[in-house]
């Protein structure tokens, strides 16, 4: 799974970037800094897989992650091939989920491809460009549509008439998440206004606090997450050692911080749960699953072999082993349980699988 990071020059991207994956991507204050998609793998920070690995004292941990996509920053006029426009908007179709930075500080020693700080209107700049670009992709299939259609064909015309009422309403300013179309029904297309998104506030330590309401109203109003933090001071805070980082999370009451909450937000945007395998002799670990996962795919995530040769799962809650302290007690209270092909795995569940050799 990945996710594209997006927004206009010079709003804090790559260094978000940076903070998140530790991958050293250029962060300077001018526009165009990124040019190629940089990449990083991020594990996901989940504080029950350190409580089994507490637990279970294996010699490994290991942490389901995301990939996550610096893309350069998007101009007006992307659609049409300004700035770096139409390799970046090529870079995105190949994402499935999308993080908007958006810069809520006033500082006029940063420079704002703008000259001001208006985050809506640079939230409006972003969209109305995601929106051209679908736009020139959905006329291009519809009238290729058009032309299977005059087959008759009940599939064909049905398809025709879907894109067409896609075209029509990016035509009125309404992405293609607007309609609520199924995501099977968009597979073929890779629409960029189809894709769920996460806007980032990036704000400094004296809040901007009515840029930040804003921006929350909107992704509220627009069914999108939202998450505000300083992206400055998280990168400091991503330097810190994890004794630095428990301190620091200890003081300030929270689990998580900034940038791991990013990443669980980014998790819940792709509809993913996490489900963990555990033992003493070899490591504890998490892993990511699409919401609704069977017990036999979920055993496919570890091998492609598992899923073939599944014949049943051996699963307890994570809230019941810490409840209880240990597997053994689990089974005394009859709260390991057996299940077959047709169990739904569910968020915190700890499996051992059964598989044909």
């Amino acid at each position: 799974m990945e996710i594209g990071i997006v927004g206009l020059p010079n709003v804090g991207k790559s260094t978000l970037f940076n903070a998140l994956t530790c991958a050293g991507a250029e962060a300077s204050n001018y526009p165009f800094c990124t040019i190629e998609p940089n990449v990083g793998i991020v594990p996901i920070p989940d504080k029950r897989l350190d409580k089994l690995f507490e637990m279970f004292k294996p010699p490994k941990k290991t942490a389901a992650f995301i990939k996550f996509v610096d893309i350069a920053g998007i101009v007006k006029g992307a659609s049409q091939g300004e700035g770096l426009g139409n390799k970046f908007l090529a870079n995105i179709r190949e994402v499935d989920a999308i993080i908007h930075v958006v810069r809520l500080f006033e500082d006029e020693n940063v420079t704002h491809v703008m000259n001001s700080v208006d985050p809506l209107r640079d939230i409006e700049i972003i969209n109305t460009e995601l929106m051209l670009a679908d736009l020139e992709t959905a006329t291009k299939v519809c009238d290729r549509l058009a032309s299977n259609a005059k087959s008759g064909k009940k599939d064909a015309v049905a398809a025709w008439e879907r894109m067409k009422e896609i075209k029509a309403a990016l035509e009125n300013g309404k992405p293609v998440s607007s309609l609520g179309l199924e995501k099977e029904e968009l597979k073929d297309y890779q629409f960029l206004t189809a894709k769920p998104v996460l806007y980032v506030g990036n704000n400094s330590e004296k809040r901007n606090v009515q840029n930040a309401e804003k921006v929350a109203n909107y992704a509220r109003e627009n069914g999108a997450g939202f998450v505000e933090l300083c992206v400055k001071f998280e990168a400091d805070i991503a330097e810190f050692s994890e004794e630095e980082k428990k301190a620091f999370l200890a003081e300030t009451g929270n689990d998580y911080t900034g940038l791991e909450k990013i990443v669980r937000e980014g998790m819940k945007l792709l509809n993913l749960c996490t489900y963990f395998t555990a033992g003493e002799e070899v490591e504890v670990r998490s892993w990511l699953i699409p919401v609704g996962c069977t017990a036999p795919q979920a055993a496919g995530k570890i091998h492609s072999d598992f899923e073939k040769g599944f014949i049943r799962a051996d699963v307890y809650t994570f809230d019941d082993l810490v409840k209880y302290g240990s597997e053994k007690a689990l089974r005394e209270h009859g709260l390991i349980r057996s299940e077959g092909k047709d169990y739904i795995v569910k968020d915190g569940d700890v499996c051992l699988f059964k598989v044909n050799a």
